[in-house]
């Protein structure tokens, strides 16, 4: 019989716009030709998918892989490998490098490192200060970039911009959606001299609710006044889901596994360092507020918000000690267990790790399985069970806040573009990953 296509994955059990239910998918140069009955047909490739769940790639639309200057933490050949493992298929990355990526010499050049060294497909944000906000309409369209991020708290330098005057410039300047770390920063510094020493429990009362909703709620004016499209990362309180259900004009919004499955005080008790990082794990009224935000709909995204810093770094006492915590590689296995759990469909986490990402940044041909896009495909063993352990991380941090929990479905296979990247825990076709374009830029 002649070859029809490049790759076949045969007998899985597909979950994706239309429904669920036992597919083929056929691959052709990279991109997904055929969704349907694919039996008796030959491909230069086929991958027997029997017995496994065939989701469209899973995205991370929020890491921190700290390349350049930071890669005793992490770099992009780690990071990218540890999404690989975990199942994703893109990532965008963030701007909080050393130097940061606010201008289009420092995009170039993370996309220069990244050619030929990262696993997965990449993105790359740029930061949005007081000082770049008029050539940010220019930076944002540039090929490989994701957007442009904003700190509107708990960063440092230049890329910390508190103040409604420097978010309103940034917003009068740019096209596509902003997205925003959202605490107010006057208020945090009003509360860190009640951090106490040693204690990681006073983390969310230093950053404690308020502190995002105040910030959250300027935002959205501001947004609402200039006629502009915002992102709000790691949503992290009851408040803020309920404000921002009445304003999905304007904002979307993105919760993390970590909020959604973490609680203080208890696992600050448990983790002490390895819990903080900002804005704050919460406690169990604030987590209810989040998952009932995932029920409504309110939440649009999934980001792990992969942020690693070393053991050492973690083991400093409270407040001395970083904020941030790895994530990539326990996102889909966190969260299929929360779907193993019933806390949420499957259905609903495709919605949150591709179909989402898709609709709010505008992917250009990800984000769904379906004939003329990607063949970007997540396999997962939903009978799997695994516990999660530090020694099996791939970031250079060589740890997890979910070392030993018991993972209810894994990543079996993550494909990228048609090429098998990743097969039962081992990364197979290394350093393939290609810059993500985007239906806003395609012109450059």
């Amino acid at each position: 019989m002649t070859q029809t296509y490049d790759l076949i994955v045969r007998g899985g059990e597909l979950v994706s716009h239309s429904g669920r239910g036992l597919a083929d998918i056929g691959v052709k140069a990279g991109k997904i030709a055929f969704v349907g009955d694919l039996k008796g047909v030959s491909a230069g490739e086929i991958i027997d998918a029997t017995g496994l769940t065939i989701l469209p790639g899973v995205i991370d639309s929020q890491v921190h892989f700290r390349e350049p200057g930071l890669e005793w933490k992490e770099d992009l050949e780690s990071g990218s490998r540890a999404a690989v493992l975990g199942g994703v298929t893109a990532v965008f990355e963030m701007p909080n490098t050393e130097p940061t990526t606010t201008d289009a010499d420092a995009l170039a050049d993370k996309l220069k490192r990244a050619k030929g060294r990262m696993h997965c497909d990449h993105a790359f944000y740029v930061g949005g200060t007081h000082n770049n906000a008029p050539f940010l309409g220019e930076l944002e369209r540039l090929p490989g970039c994701c957007g442009v991020k904003v700190f509107m708290g708990a960063s440092t330098g230049t890329l910390l911009v508190p103040d409604d005057e420097g978010v309103g410039s940034i917003l009068r300047h740019i096209n596509r959606r902003g997205t925003f770390h959202s605490e107010d920063e006057y208020r945090l510094a009003e509360r860190r001299p009640l951090a106490r020493a040693g204690d990681w429990t006073s983390h969310p009362e230093v950053r404690d609710a308020e502190s995002a909703i105040r910030s959250t709620r300027r935002l959205v004016g501001l947004a609402k006044a200039l006629g502009k499209r915002i992102h709000v990362l790691h949503v992290t309180t009851a408040d803020e889901i309920a404000f921002l259900a009445d304003h999905k004009d304007v904002a979307s919004v993105e919760v993390t596994p970590q909020h959604l499955t973490l609680t203080g005080p208890r696992d600050y008790a448990r983790l002490k360092g390895f819990a903080q990082m900002n804005p704050p794990i919460r406690d169990a009224h604030h987590q209810a507020g989040l998952w009932r935000g995932v029920a409504m709909g309110v939440a649009d995204v999934l980001g792990s918000d992969h942020a690693p810093h070393t053991k050492d770094e973690k083991a400093r006492p409270y407040p001395a000690s970083p904020s941030g915590m790895p994530g990539v590689q326990t996102l889909l296995p966190i969260m299929l267990t929360h779907v193993a759990e019933g806390r949420l469909t499957l259905e609903r986490l495709v919605d949150l790790t591709s179909h989402g990402p898709q609709r709010i940044f505008g992917l250009a041909d990800k984000g769904r399985v379906a004939e003329g896009y990607d063949a970007d495909l997540t396999l997962v063993d939903l009978n799997a069970r695994r516990v999660i352990r530090h020694e099996d991380m791939a970031s250079r941090c060589g740890w997890t806040p979910f070392d030993g929990f018991e993972a209810k479905g894994w990543p079996m296979a993550t494909i990228i573009r048609g090429l098998a990247v990743m097969r039962e825990g081992d990364v197979i076709a290394p350093h393939s990953g290609e810059p993500v374009r985007f239906l806003e830029t395609l012109a450059g």
